[in-house]
């Protein structure tokens, strides 16, 4: 098992505990409650015991929604099941403010309406003090183990129990004024318990309140404050990235799902795409644990040069170029390249692809700005795309007696060519019906590759004319410490 999963399972474990923690703790309140109810009487009370009994219910969903959420993904939720988290919380607001309503509504009859004898005592006080007790413990465990996991619903039910402390300590002090006004004769103090259900009506009010806000942000997909910038503004210093277009948020459960679309140079190659796409998916989740998708839009360089706004037309077309130059004369820009194409193609197709890139190259801006509209003059080579794998000729007989011909001359020109060192691993090849040459050429490796393009173009020349029947000729430069590797 991986260390991944080994942690996944730790964390569903540990959510799972504490929810089923929660479940029990409810039990045991609502029980006490309802005794104190049965044994007082009192409004306040009876608020504490029907808010703990909707704690019940929603303890209840808070373990089935964690036990849901934490299924992975599958054919029918490929974002998971995190959102089952934040309908559970939703499901626990609306139960938060029922209870509020029908204790506002008890509260007012007994206040206006009919009056309740209530039976205060000191067990009933000490009894909701062991209740302050247990509520504190585990609203304290269930908001820890909510930070460590990132659960809303474990969050939602934490908060629960944190206002239970205070809704509690109202209770508490309702009835003890109650038991004192009895005591004393000072009969206005009846009406401490009804104001003490208003008390703790109010705190539901606010939990729900706070809890449906959040809940409604996370079912309507609202990215958390200053993310989307954050994650804009790190993105946007990685290299390669030119601008952060887009980055979009969304939440499901403790689960985040980030969309970013970044502009990058369009002449990079696919490769570089994909690096540059993982770097930002890295920056990402080191900001925010994520399921992170990158989209690249290509763009143009500020200062693009102009070789690279060449091949992106091209590489629009589909078409492949190659030993591309250019140079200036007389307020004229010449360019010259080659062009591949498919090697089935007539020379009226090929020529017409031909002509459709020269008309695009002359409108770029960079050729543009480089030599003017009017100025430019373009010269396509045109040369088949290679695709065809050939075959070799093994009845024609041995090449040896030739490959050491060609490896005496190309050495024996090395006064001629100062970059020469030496020639080896010569080989000869009868590719239907015609001969093709390969070689090693060992070369000044401090020189600059366009001096080397030059002089190995050079000796292909030379090796031509010196065996006409050698219709194909490739070098291969490299350093002179690289000949034994």
């Amino acid at each position: 098992m991986r260390s991944s999963d080994i942690s996944t399972s730790n964390a569903t474990s540990a959510k799972q505990m504490a929810a089923l923690g929660s479940v029990g703790s409810a039990i045991v309140l609502v029980s006490l409650k309802i005794f104190l109810t049965r044994l007082t009487g009192s409004l306040g009370v009876l608020s504490e015991a029907l808010h703990s009994s909707l704690d019940l219910v929603a303890a209840v969903i808070t373990y089935l929604s964690v036990r849901v959420a934490d299924r992975p993904a599958d054919a029918d939720h490929t974002y998971g099941h995190g959102k089952v988290e934040n309908f559970s919380a939703f499901v626990e607001t609306a139960l938060l403010i029922l209870t509020a309503v029908y204790i506002i509504w008890e509260a007012a009859q007994r206040l206006f309406f009919r009056q309740v004898t209530i039976r205060p005592s000191l067990l009933a006080i000490a009894i909701l003090a062991i209740v302050l007790g247990i509520d504190l413990v585990r609203s304290r465990a269930l908001a820890r183990v909510a930070r460590e996991q990132a659960s809303e619903a474990l969050e939602a039910d934490a908060l629960h129990f944190s206002t239970d402390v205070w809704s509690t300590l109202a209770v508490i002090l309702g009835v003890a004024m109650v038991w004192v006004g009895q005591r004393t004769g000072m009969s206005w103090l009846r009406y401490a318990d009804p104001l003490a259900a208003l008390g703790v009506a109010a705190v539901v009010i606010w939990v729900a309140a706070r809890l449906g806000r959040r809940t409604a942000d996370a079912l309507l997909d609202r990215a958390p404050a200053g993310l989307q910038e954050q994650v804009a503004r790190a993105v946007e210093e990685l290299e390669g990235v030119l601008h952060t277009e887009r980055v979009r948020v969304r939440r499901a459960g403790n689960r985040h799902f980030v969309d970013v679309t970044v502009s990058i140079p369009r002449a990079v190659s696919f490769e570089q795409v994909h690096a540059i796409s993982d770097r930002v998916e890295r920056r990402v989740e080191e900001i925010i644990p994520a399921d992170v998708m990158v989209h690249t839009e290509p763009r143009a360089q500020a200062g693009e040069h102009v070789f690279d706004s060449i091949r992106a037309a091209a590489q629009r077309r589909g078409l492949a170029v190659h030993d591309l130059s250019a140079h200036q004369l007389d307020g004229h820009l010449f360019i010259e390249m080659h062009l591949e194409v498919d090697e089935h193609l007539s020379l009226r197709e090929a020529h017409r692809q031909a002509t459709d890139l020269e008309e695009e190259i002359r409108r770029l801006p960079s050729v543009t700005r480089t030599g003017g509209a009017k100025d430019v003059l373009v010269n396509i080579h045109i040369e088949p795309l290679g695709a065809h794998i050939a075959t070799v000729d093994r009845s024609a007989g041995d090449l040896r007696g030739l490959e050491n011909e060609v490896e005496a001359f190309v050495n024996g020109l090395r006064h001629e060519f100062f970059a020469l060192k030496d020639c080896h691993n010569v080989h000869l090849q009868k590719v239907e019906r015609r001969i093709h040459l390969s070689c090693h050429c060992a070369m000044d490796d401090n020189l600059p590759i366009t001096v080397i393009h030059d002089i190995t173009a050079k000796l292909e020349d030379r090796v031509k004319e010196r065996f006409p029947k050698i219709s194909r000729v490739t070098i291969h430069p490299e350093p002179p410490d690289t000949r034994d590797s």
